[in-house]
C-alpha cells in the first residue's frame, strides 16, 4: 500500500470509530463524561491523520543519483583555497 493508501484507510477507521462513538451516545446521553472524552481524542486523532495528509502530499520520486567518479579531483580547484582551521598556505595563523 501506498502512502496515501494507508492514511486513507486510518481516515475510514476513524470514520467508523465516529460512527460507533454516535451509536454509543444514543445509549449512554451526551452528556456522559468518558464518552465526550473519548469524541475529543477521535477528533484529535482525525486533526493529526490531516496534518500528516498535508505534511507528505503525495509519494515523491526519488532523485536520481548522482555519479561521483572515482578519480582524484583536479588539485587546481584548491590552488587559493585556505586550510580548514589553519588558514592560507603562506600566512600564519594567528
Amino acid at each position: 500500500m501506498s502512502l496515501q493508501d494507508e492514511v486513507t484507510a486510518v481516515q475510514r477507521c476513524l470514520d467508523d470509530l465516529g460512527r460507533a462513538l454516535a451509536r454509543l451516545e444514543k445509549h449512554l446521553g451526551s452528556q456522559d463524561l468518558e464518552l465526550r472524552r473519548v469524541r475529543t481524542d477521535a477528533a484529535h486523532l482525525r486533526e493529526s491523520v490531516t496534518l500528516l495528509r498535508d505534511v507528505h502530499p503525495a509519494e515523491r520520486p526519488r532523485p536520481e543519483p548522482v555519479p561521483v567518479p572515482d578519480a582524484p579531483y583536479d588539485a587546481s580547484l584548491w590552488k587559493d583555497a585556505d586550510e580548514e582551521g589553519l588558514g592560507a598556505r603562506d600566512r600564519h595563523a594567528p
